[in-house]
């Protein structure tokens, strides 16, 4: 049997009802992985975990070197292991392969050896030989790293997890043996905010903050539950009825990581993108980068090479509201406060800047 076949089937992407903050905000990381993940808080149930598991599977395969642990890049030398950098050195051919992007769960007890990987020592130093046994960070190279209930996870393993994603590179150190791979990887947390908040200074690293609310539109709860009902019925049947949509929203995101380096913005646009920041009083310079790459990548989903005040408004409050906690008590900005500066230094009235 073919690998498509054993495959457990997964709910499409298209398919999922509303979550328009989670499902945009995940397609940005994916066009633009540099914007620096998402984190996804909201009530339980509320398909978070579904979505994540459905835009792994939507996203097209990727070409790998064969029998490489850290999913290397075959021409990219920024996302290959130096094992296959070696082997390029010595003028021999690279074995090429195509897979599934990975979607790699982190499981709360996980330990830092787990995550990071391990150094053998002792064969290290008997043999002579670099002996290491890679963790979820190689296994998640070039996929979705998800943490759910990344607030409960250990601060010192989410600096791990942040370093990485932010560096690209995950580095291991034990008795002055240093191993180190690429570790380029679209991190996803989700949580419960009832079951406490990050702390702001690892909040702030988090490229994007989706909010998302159990749906009170009866409607549209029974159209989530009868999409649910008839997947799990007959899942072929479902995933036949949804392919084309799936096959068009996968060819745009590809489209998009295509044109995304030819996409300008306008220099005045960058300005006034600072200017709400500082009047924000957000701390250093990550919002103003996120905001920046957020709406490049939302010009690029949508097939233009220059991104406009209309994408701003769309990706600042996300980029921005879970920068302007001060104190670890206060609860996250909803995106008013955001919004009403946005409107101000841009000119527009504040109804205007919501439906612009």
């Amino acid at each position: 049997m073919t690998a498509a076949l054993t495959r457990r089937p997964v709910f499409p992407f298209t398919a999922i009802v509303g979550q328009a903050e989670m499902k945009l905000s995940l397609l940005l990381n994916v066009i633009d992985p540099k914007i620096g993940g998402v984190m996804i808080m909201g009530d339980r149930g509320t398909g978070k975990t579904t979505t994540i598991r459905a835009l792994a599977d939507l996203l097209p395969e990727i070409e790998v070197v064969a029998d490489d642990p850290f999913s290397s890049h075959p021409q990219d030398s920024d996302l290959m292991s130096d094992a296959v950098k070696a082997v390029l050195a010595e003028g021999q051919v690279l074995k090429v392969t195509t897979r599934k992007v990975i979607m790699v769960d982190l499981p709360l007890g996980a330990t830092e050896d787990r995550v990071c990987g391990t150094i053998d020592i002792e064969k290290a130093l008997a043999e002579g030989v670099k002996a290491f046994e890679p963790g979820l960070l190689a296994k998640a190279n070039r996929g979705i790293l998800y943490v759910d209930e990344v607030n409960l996870l250990d601060d010192h393993l989410v600096d791990v997890l942040l370093d990485s994603a932010a560096s690209g590179w995950n580095t291991v150190e034990r008795e002055g043996i240093s191993i180190r791979h690429p570790a380029r990887f679209v991190l996803v947390g989700s949580g419960n905010p009832e079951e406490g908040e990050l702390r702001p200074q690892l909040l702030d690293r988090f490229g994007m903050h989706a909010e998302i609310r159990t749906v009170r539109e009866a409607a549209l709860r029974v159209e989530i539950v009868e999409q649910r009902s008839r997947f799990d019925q007959d899942p072929p049947a479902f995933l036949a009825e949804h392919q084309a949509q799936q096959q068009a929203l996968q060819q745009k995101i590809v489209n998009a990581q295509a044109l995304l380096p030819k996409v300008t913005i306008d220099h005045d646009l960058q300005v006034q993108i600072s200017q709400v920041c500082s009047e924000l009083n957000v701390d250093g310079l990550r919002g103003d980068i996120v905001t920046n790459r957020a709406a490049k990548a939302i010009a690029a989903f949508e097939g233009r090479s220059e991104a406009t005040i209309d994408d701003i408004r769309r990706v600042i409050t996300l980029c921005l509201r879970h920068r302007l906690r001060k104190d670890p008590l206060e609860s996250i900005d909803s995106g008013y406060k955001v919004g009403k500066v946005f409107a101000q230094v841009f000119g527009l009235e504040l109804e205007d800047a919501k439906a612009a």
